[in-house]
């Protein structure tokens, strides 16, 4: 009994969260399909969609790893390696709309380019406007004007903004010395933010912003899996206490505030963690992390799919059609952009690196 309680060191390159992350991703592209089709809001629980709900996973995921990073770089190589991971494709992504899905679409709906360049808003201005990943643009011209969701390029984006005001968040605390040493200043932070998403409301009469009351909200999932990186760097994973995380994480948040999701994200962390190290993941998925693209690229691919496809208004269908395409965008961005420049990056760092994919660690 006790080998089930004893933690073992977390397998950092035979792990299977490249897929946990793939699974999350798609988990979006599912529950944007309700939406883009105009067949609904589709499932949820405790007034959160299945896509807030994985966008949770992937906050505490990001924090365990992040914190990871952070720890064991300078505050100026942590900030590029961050940069490098999400600004390139990021950037990509805005492009490829703007140059070439934004045509298709201005083709199907108006039967012309002419006058696409200097529509209003502009494909330039997308771009442009976009670039500092708080975007505050989604429409391009009048195109996607005839689809049930309309004249939004992409409603996948906006949480990149909060992820890297995570990224600062922790690489700001790691400064303090003692945050390498001990896991107490970044429990307090944990703890604040759950606090400070409790009384959002009250954030919100003294003038919180709605971009404070995002960031709110989803802190906490991330500084809960920094919390979590301190547990398992010292104690490691246990089988027992694995298994249970997640099932007391739901029991909790069942019978719990709303909130309550924030004040568990420790235990969401641990639980995905644990599944990530005895669930398998194809060597395919392992040696290619294609997860980000997935997720940047999928609802601009669902709406064309809407706009242009044989499966438009057809909910599962469309699901299985764009779905498909999104992994194959997904996966050029991981071959084209992500992979050469985070190669890149990691060669300045330690000189040159092997054939093989990057382990699952950032």
């Amino acid at each position: 009994m006790n080998r089930f309680w004893r933690g073992t060191p977390f397998p950092y390159r035979a792990n299977s969260l490249n897929l946990v992350r793939l699974v999350l991703a798609s988990a979006v592209l599912v529950a944007h399909a309700w939406y883009i089709t105009g067949t609904g809001s589709g499932p949820g629980w405790k007034n959160e969609n299945l896509g807030g709900w994985a966008v949770a996973g992937f906050f505490v995921v990001s924090g365990f790893l992040i914190t990871r990073s952070r720890l064991s770089h300078g505050l100026g190589d942590y900030l590029v390696h961050r940069l490098a991971r999400i600004m390139p494709a990021f950037v990509v992504c805005l492009v490829v709309t703007a140059v070439v899905f934004g045509p298709i679409a201005a083709l199907v709906e108006q039967g012309t380019l002419d006058g696409y360049l200097g529509t209003s808003p502009s494909p330039l201005s997308y771009i442009w406007t976009n670039l500092d990943l708080h975007v505050d643009q989604y429409a391009i011209g009048t195109t996607l004007s005839t689809v049930p969701y309309p004249q939004a390029w992409n409603g996948s984006l906006w949480t990149l903004y909060y992820e890297v005001c995570c990224y600062l968040v922790v690489g700001l605390l790691a400064v303090l010395g003692l945050v390498r040493r001990s896991p107490l200043p970044m429990a307090l932070a944990f703890a604040l933010s759950v606090i400070a998403y409790a009384q959002v409301d009250v954030l919100q009469r003294y003038g919180a912003n709605e971009d404070l009351s995002l960031l709110s909200r989803l802190l906490p999932f991330f500084l809960g899996g920094a919390v979590i990186h301190y547990v398992v760097d010292r104690f490691g994973i246990a089988t027992i206490p694995g298994a249970l995380s997640l099932p007391v994480a739901v029991l909790l948040i069942a019978v719990g505030p709303i909130g309550t999701a924030q004040a568990t994200a420790p235990l969401l962390a641990y639980g995905i963690l644990w599944l990530s190290t005895v669930v398998p993941q194809p060597k395919i998925v392992a040696r290619n992390d294609v997860s980000y693209g997935v997720y940047i690229y999928a609802w601009p691919v669902q709406q064309l799919t809407e706009l242009v496809g044989p499966t438009a208004g057809q909910l599962w269908p469309s699901i299985l059609l764009s779905g498909v395409i999104t992994v194959l965008l997904g996966t050029v961005s991981w071959l084209l952009v992500e992979r050469p420049v985070m190669r890149r990056v990691k060669r300045r760092d330690h000189g040159p690196v092997p054939a093989v994919g990057p382990p699952a660690t950032s």
